[in-house]
C-alpha cells in the first residue's frame, strides 16, 4: 500500500474514530444491563403468571381493552383510547398501550399489563424506572428524534471506523503473525498490537452492532416511509372509507378472528389501533409473526376494517421494515437465550477495551513528532 493511501486511510480511522468515540463509551455501558433486561426484571420481582399463551387464548381482547381503559380513566383522571395491544407467546401476559389521543407522543402513552387468562391487573410498566432511563439515554439521549438521528449517524461513523482499520491492519497481516502482542518492546507498541487483536476479533461483531444501532437508530423515518407508501398502497387497494367513531367499531374479537382465519399458522404479535403510526384512520392493523427464532422477528400486517371487521388488505412489510425488525433482538443478542446474552456482553466490554486503547494511542501520538505518522508506525512495525 502506497503511503499516502496509507495517510487517507489513517485520517478517515482517526477522525470517525474519535468524534463517535465519546457517544460509543455510553452506548457500550448503557448497552450492557439493556443485554440483560429480562434477567434484570425478573431479579426485581417481575414473575410471568402460568397459563396458555396470550397470543393464542385467554379473556375476549373487548374485556381486556375495557378494563385497561377504565385504569386509564381511574389513574389519569380523565378518558383515554386504546393504541396498541401486545402479546406474548409464552406466557398469559397481554399489554395495552393507550393515551390521550389517537397520535399521542410516546412520552403521553401509559401501558397496562394483564393475565389474559384470568383477567386480573398485573400492574403498569412505568417509564420512569432505572432500566426505562437506561433505555431512553441508549436509544435517544433523551433528546427524542433529534437524539436518535445523532446516534445513528454516529453509528454510521463507526461503521467507517471499522472499515478504516480492516484496511489499515491488513499490512500488518503481512507483516507480522496474527495475534502477536510484542510485550517486550515499549508500552505504546504492546498497547497498538492489543488494539489490532481486539479490533479484529470483534470487528464482525462490531459491524453487526454498528449497522443494527444505525437502523434503529432511523426507526421513526423508516416507519414513516412504510406508512406513506406500503400502507398507503394498502388502504387504497381497500377503497376509501371515513374514519369510524369509537362507539361504532366492530368487536376487536371479531376482527381478530378474521385475521387468524386470514392468516392461517401465523400468531398475533400486536394491534395497532385506528389513527395510530402503526394503522390507517379506519383499521385495526394485526401484526402476525412467525414460529422460529428469525420469523419471529419478521411482521405481516392484516389490516381489518374496523366498521365491518373484515379483512381488507395483507400483505409483507417492505425490505427496509423487515430489517427494522430483525435488526432490534440482533443488536441486543435478544434471540438465542442467555449463552448469547453472555457472549454479547463480553465483546460489548472488548470494544471498550478497543475505544480505550485506539483514544489512549491517538493522546500519546499527538505528543510526538509530527513525521512519526502513519506510515512511519507502519515502517517500524515492519522492521519489528
Amino acid at each position: 500500500m502506497r503511503t499516502s493511501t496509507v495517510r487517507a486511510w489513517d485520517w478517515v480511522h482517526r477522525w470517525s474514530s474519535l468524534v463517535c468515540t465519546l457517544f460509543l463509551f455510553m452506548l457500550c455501558i448503557s448497552g450492557l444491563p439493556l443485554i440483560f433486561h429480562e434477567e434484570i426484571d425478573a431479579l426485581s420481582g417481575e414473575h410471568a403468571p402460568v397459563g396458555a399463551a396470550s397470543a393464542r387464548s385467554g379473556q375476549p381482547l373487548d374485556r381486556i381493552v375495557t378494563a385497561a381503559m377504565a385504569d386509564y380513566r381511574r389513574t389519569a383522571g380523565r378518558f383515554g383510547v386504546p393504541l396498541f395491544i401486545g402479546f406474548s407467546q409464552k406466557d398469559p401476559r397481554i399489554t395495552v398501550t393507550l393515551g390521550p389521543r389517537a397520535d399521542a407522543s410516546a412520552a403521553e402513552m401509559r401501558l397496562f399489563t394483564y393475565d389474559r387468562t384470568s383477567g386480573d391487573h398485573l400492574g403498569e410498566q412505568r417509564q420512569d424506572g432505572i432500566m426505562a432511563l437506561i433505555l431512553r439515554l441508549h436509544v435517544d439521549l433523551f433528546a427524542g428524534l433529534p437524539g436518535m438521528l445523532l446516534l445513528g449517524v454516529m453509528g454510521l461513523l463507526f461503521v467507517l471506523a471499522i472499515v478504516s482499520g480492516l484496511v489499515l491492519y491488513a499490512p500488518f497481516m503481512r507483516l507480522l503473525p496474527f495475534g502477536t502482542l510484542r510485550r517486550g518492546r515499549n508500552r505504546r507498541v504492546g498497547l497498538l498490537d492489543e488494539h489490532n487483536l481486539l479490533g479484529a476479533v470483534t470487528m464482525g461483531w462490531a459491524l453487526v452492532i454498528g449497522l443494527t444501532g444505525a437502523i434503529n437508530a432511523f426507526a421513526d423515518p423508516l416507519i414513516a416511509m412504510w406508512r406513506q407508501g406500503e400502507l398507503a398502497a394498502m388502504v387504497a387497494a381497500s377503497g376509501h372509507a371515513p374514519a369510524t367513531d369509537a362507539a361504532h367499531r366492530a368487536s376487536l374479537d371479531q376482527a381478530m378472528a378474521a385475521a387468524q382465519a386470514a392468516q392461517a399458522g401465523l400468531s398475533p404479535q400486536f394491534i395497532g389501533f385506528p389513527g395510530g403510526a402503526w394503522s390507517s384512520n379506519h383499521h385495526y392493523a394485526v401484526f402476525f409473526q412467525g414460529d422460529t427464532p428469525l420469523t419471529s422477528h419478521l411482521l405481516t400486517p392484516a389490516l381489518v376494517d374496523v366498521a365491518t371487521g373484515k379483512v381488507d388488505a395483507i400483505r409483507p412489510m417492505p425490505v427496509s421494515m423487515q430489517a427494522l425488525m430483525l435488526s432490534r433482538p440482533l443488536h441486543f443478542g435478544d434471540y438465542a437465550g442467555l449463552s448469547l446474552k453472555i457472549v454479547w456482553a463480553l465483546l460489548d466490554l472488548a470494544t471498550i477495551r478497543v475505544l480505550w486503547s485506539g483514544l489512549v494511542l491517538w493522546w500519546g501520538k499527538r505528543r510526538r513528532p509530527a513525521a512519526r505518522g502513519a506510515a512511519a508506525l507502519l515502517s517500524q512495525s515492519a522492521r519489528a
